[in-house]
C-alpha cells in the first residue's frame, strides 16, 4: 500500500487524514500547529517536524492548506517539500486557490520531476468527515487514476474536469455561487422580516421554495440560534471571493455583484465574524 504525506489539518484536512488512517493507508502528517495533529498521532500517523520531512519517502502526498501563500511556504521555502520529495511522486493539492497558481505550481513541479493534481474539493465539515465530498480534478488522466483510490476513500465523486488548473478553475465557479446564495438569502430573510413577517415562517416557505439553494436548509439551524460554529469560516469564503474577482479582471470578465458580496464578506469579518461559519452573513447584516 502506498505511504501518505499529509499536510494541512484544519477543519477539512484532518477529517479527510482521517478517513485514509481508518482505511489502513500509513499515514505522515504535518501542521503548522502540531496539537491539531494529536487526534491523528493517538491513531497511529507519523509525525513530521516540516514539510520536508512528510514529502521524504512517500508515493502521495496531499497539501489541504488556507490560500496560495500557505501553499507556497510548505512547498518553497527552506524546510518546503520540493528539497526532499521522491522524483515521480505524485502532489495533490486539495486546497482551495486560483487557477493561475494551480498551473504555476504544475509547472514548478514538473521542473522537479514531480507529477501534480490539484483537486480542491466541494463540501464542509460533515461531508468531509463521512467521506462524501465531491472532488474537481485538473491533470493527466493516469495520475488520476493512481489518486482514485484515496478520491473514493475521501469522497463520493470524483470529476475529472480537464488539465492542471481546471479542477481549481471549477471550484472557483464553486464558492462564488456559494458565497452568493447565502449572501442572497440572508438579504432576503432580512428584508422579510422588516416587512413584519415571522422567521420561522420565512425558513419553512423559503428553504421549501425552488428559488432557494438547497444548501441552505444545512444552515438554517445556525442562524435560527445564532450559533455560527465554522464548517467553512468566513474568512475563507471571502478570500474565495477575493480570489474570483482576481481571476476575472484576468479573464476580461466582469463580476460587478461580486465586488458589493465580497466586501460584504469583509465587513463580516472587520466586525469579528472571520472565525464563524460562513452563514454568519446573516447576523452580520443590519
Amino acid at each position: 500500500m502506498k505511504k501518505i504525506g499529509f499536510i494541512g489539518l484544519g477543519i477539512m484536512g484532518s477529517r479527510m487524514a482521517f478517513n485514509l488512517l481508518d482505511n489502513g493507508y500509513n499515514l505522515k502528517i504535518h501542521n503548522r500547529t502540531k496539537a491539531k495533529a494529536e487526534p491523528l498521532l493517538e491513531s497511529g500517523a507519523e509525525w513530521a517536524d516540516s514539510p520536508a520531512e512528510a514529502a521524504r519517502d512517500v508515493d502521495i502526498l496531499i497539501t489541504m492548506l488556507s490560500e496560495p501563500g500557505a501553499v507556497s511556504a510548505v512547498a518553497l521555502e527552506d524546510n518546503g517539500f520540493f528539497k526532499t520529495m521522491n522524483k515521480n511522486a505524485l502532489w495533490i493539492d486539495s486546497s482551495t486557490v486560483n487557477p493561475y497558481y494551480s498551473q504555476e505550481m504544475a509547472r514548478m513541479a514538473t521542473e522537479e520531476s514531480i507529477r501534480f493534481l490539484d483537486a480542491p474539493v466541494a463540501g464542509s465539515k460533515d461531508p468531509a468527515e463521512k467521506g462524501r465530498l465531491l472532488f474537481l480534478v485538473g491533470g493527466n488522466q493516469k495520475d488520476v487514476r493512481e489518486a482514485q483510490p484515496l478520491f473514493d476513500i475521501m469522497g463520493k465523486k470524483t470529476i475529472h474536469v480537464g488539465e492542471n488548473g481546471k479542477g481549481t478553475s471549477l471550484k472557483m465557479v464553486f464558492n462564488l455561487l456559494l458565497g452568493h446564495a447565502m449572501y442572497s438569502f440572508s438579504e432576503a430573510m432580512k428584508l422579510g422580516e422588516s416587512l413584519g413577517m415571522e422567521q420561522k415562517m420565512l425558513f419553512d416557505v423559503l428553504l421549501e421554495a425552488p428559488v432557494v439553494a438547497p444548501f441552505v436548509k444545512l444552515k438554517r439551524e445556525k442562524m435560527e440560534n445564532s450559533e455560527y460554529s465554522p464548517e467553512f469560516p468566513l474568512r475563507w469564503m471571502q478570500k474565495d471571493l477575493m480570489l474570483a474577482s482576481e481571476t476575472a479582471s484576468e479573464q476580461g470578465v466582469k463580476l460587478t455583484v461580486n465586488d458589493m458580496v465580497k466586501q460584504a464578506y469583509r465587513n463580516a469579518i472587520d466586525n469579528g465574524r472571520g472565525d464563524d461559519d460562513f452563514s454568519a452573513i446573516y447576523d452580520d447584516l443590519k
